[in-house]
């Protein structure tokens, strides 16, 4: 029986699948061979799109039935579907036919989506036969809601889209409706996996480890029919919390013996759970330095409990000092990943993931890759980004991440593999997505959500490509002028929120807590480890191995002696490894305090221009649509002046330098 497609509630944006994009597929005569819950739910979309269009849709032929146009098929050879794997699909068009076979479920949901990618182009002349296998087996959103919520943080933490999907006055929600829409949206772009709590775990969501673990199983039946399998963060003190003993030592017989019951219910309870998300030692979570015991052991104890029924624990590298003495500049946050767990390279379980962020501190809107990422060949890494725009406008500012996240997959710390290579272990993001009607807030962050997904399943996809799909599936209809505006206020978007905000890899400048809008010294002086040290004099943080914290050194060649001296050191980076005078002459050719001024304009510019742009769409983009970007847009241009103003005003009366081309300072 095919499976109904997930009915939105009235006044729920589309986003990426509104019912226009399966026009070309429901308009066709389709045969779908096969059988089995994910078989189901590519018949569910087929009908509904037929439904829709006039076309036709029909389960396993019998001798003497009309030609097809599209022929979906689960477990036919003929393509070269036997090596794809459950979630490759090969797929041809001749004679008039096109064709996808897969040898897995989900390989034929995908399959489907990049017929629906495709449109008309799916069925026009002949191609000859394609493989699609994804390049990373996991790919995974992090969702930091809260199932109560928190007094600080709110439902979710750093979410900038409403409420939780998931969770609704402490108790998961009772219409799950749409977090079956949820699971559908993500399958189209390629996402498998979900974490549907907080990494910082408050004492409701460790319950749902235990006695409440039924409503996690209740939202992993609704992602299962899209192939999204659920995932669980817990807390390290469990044991402890929730089972009474005295000790959560990994090493102690009793906490091994818990671990293991309690596993065995979320199996029972979940067949195809996934398996945990661990935070611990990290930001005052509990963890294995309490029992002198290291992250290996705390990661290990975990592997052991969900390894017999092939489950992963995603142990995150997020550990660093967030007490130390600004006045000391030998402890480098920077450092702290590589500093704790190179020394471990080895020593993790094969079914345990080291959970990478993919630079070196929190998601800034500029910093380099991490050295830890190619530190550690033997083990298993996972590189998390963050699509949820916690340094990056929050959702309130236009800053499609693709270009940056590209950069970050490519990047190779040696000449043997990169980062996506590397990444043995999936790639992880922060969801963006909540409650909000255009599920982030922002619509047009729906564009970072959906290339998140794309980059993961192909690391190497041009970012320009896929903002194509992502146009050509959210606006079917689009003309080239819709098309050109999108991709003019889009495309150049992260390089203009770095503009008007934190300079040449600097970071931060931020407002404590909340970290929206410009606070120069907002971190100055705090405990976190995140300092500029602008002076009179210059600005910079001084991470060579000569004169610095070393961290430049924690890279291998040719990378350490780039960024060793700030005459090699790349200008969007020149800050984050070195302190430099306001005078000193980067690579373009301008000083660093004349960039400061020159970017911080233009960046300002450059939001106007897109605002104008967005404007003369108006009539091209659904209203409400237009209207919530149109709005979010004067926010956008009003905090990127007070960004302009406040960063140029601090430095001039810093440094007493003026701006050479006469523009007001404050």
């Amino acid at each position: 029986m095919p499976l109904p497609v997930p009915v939105l509630p009235e006044g729920v944006d589309p986003a990426w699948l509104p019912p226009a994009a399966f026009r070309a597929v429901g308009g066709r005569r389709t045969l779908i061979r096969g059988s089995g819950p994910l078989a189901e739910t590519v018949h569910g979309e087929v009908a509904e799109a037929c439904r829709r269009f006039g076309g036709r849709v029909v389960c396993d032929a019998r001798p003497g039935d009309a030609a097809y146009d599209l022929v979906l098929d689960l477990g036919d050879e003929g393509l070269g579907a036997d090596d794809l794997g459950e979630e490759g699909f090969a797929c041809a068009r001749e004679g008039g036919t096109t064709t996808v076979t897969a040898s897995g479920g989900r390989g034929l949901l995908y399959g489907l989506f990049h017929v629906v990618r495709l449109g008309e182009a799916a069925f026009t002349g002949g191609w000859a036969p394609e493989r699609h296998r994804p390049a990373l087996a996991l790919r995974m959103l992090d969702h930091w809601d809260n199932v109560a919520v928190h007094p600080v943080m709110g439902q979710v933490e750093r979410g900038y889209a409403g409420g939780s999907l998931f969770w609704e006055d402490g108790r998961a929600r009772g219409d799950l409706e749409r977090v079956r829409a949820y699971g559908r949206l993500l399958a189209a772009c390629g996402i498998n996996a979900v974490a549907v709590n907080n990494v910082n775990v408050h004492e409701t969501e460790a319950h749902l480890l235990t006695d409440r673990i039924g409503e996690v199983a209740a939202i992993a039946d609704v992602l299962r029919p899209y192939g999204v399998r659920t995932h669980l963060s817990v807390s390290f003190a469990a044991p402890v919390v929730l089972g009474g003993l005295p000790t959560a030592d990994p090493l102690d017989e009793a906490v091994r013996g818990w671990w293991a019951a309690a596993t065995r219910r979320v199996y029972e309870a979940i067949p195809d759970f996934g398996g945990y998300v661990v935070k611990a030692d990290s930001e005052g979570q509990p963890g294995p330095f309490a029992y002198g015991r290291s992250h290996a052991d705390g990661a290990n104890l975990l592997a052991a409990a969900v390894g017999p029924f092939g489950g992963t624990v995603h142990w995150r590298a997020f550990v660093y000092d967030h007490r130390q003495d600004w006045r000391d500049r030998t402890t480098d946050r920077a450092r702290a990943a590589y500093d704790h767990f190179v020394p471990l390279d080895g020593e993790f379980a094969p079914n345990a993931v080291l959970q990478v962020k993919h630079g070196p501190m929190d998601f800034q809107v500029r910093e380099p890759v991490s050295p830890l990422i190619g530190a550690m060949p033997r083990t298993r890494l996972a590189v998390e980004l963050q699509v949820t725009q916690e340094y990056t406008g929050q959702q309130r500012h236009v800053c499609w991440l693709g270009p940056m996240w590209s950069q970050v997959l490519r990047f190779r710390h040696g000449p043997e593999s990169s980062v996506a290579e590397r990444a043995r272990g999936g790639l992880v993001a922060v969801s963006n997505a909540g409650d909000d009607p255009f599920w982030t807030g922002h619509p047009l962050a729906q564009a970072n959500l959906y290339t998140f997904g794309r980059l993961a399943w192909r690391p190497d996809a041009e970012p320009r490509e896929v903002l194509d799909e992502w146009i050509g599936l959210t606006f079917p209809e689009a003309s080239e002028r819709l098309s050109d505006g999108l991709h003019a206020v889009l495309d150049g978007s992260w390089r203009t929120y770095e503009k008007y905000t934190a300079p040449l890899g600097v970071g931060w400048m931020v407002q404590t807590g909340h970290h929206y809008g410009p606070s120069v010294d907002g971190y100055e002086y705090s405990p976190w480890g995140t300092y500029h040290f602008a002076d009179r004099d210059g600005i910079g943080v001084d991470r060579s191995v000569a004169s610095g914290t070393g961290y430049a050194g924690q890279y291998g060649k040719p990378w350490a002696e780039l960024y060793e001296s700030p005459d090699t050191c790349p200008d969007e980076l020149l800050l984050f490894f070195h302190h430099v005078p306001y005078g000193h002459l980067l690579q373009s050719g301008t000083t660093v305090l004349q960039h400061i001024y020159d970017t911080h304009f233009e960046g300002v510019e450059e939001v106007e221009e897109a605002r104008e742009v967005w404007a003369s769409l108006a009539g091209l983009v659904d209203r409400a649509r237009h209207a919530r970007v149109a709005e979010r847009y004067e926010e956008q241009l009003s905090s990127a002046r007070e960004w302009r103003d406040q960063i140029n005003s601090y430095f001039f009366r810093k440094s007493g330098v003026p701006d050479e081309r006469g523009r007001r300072i404050y």
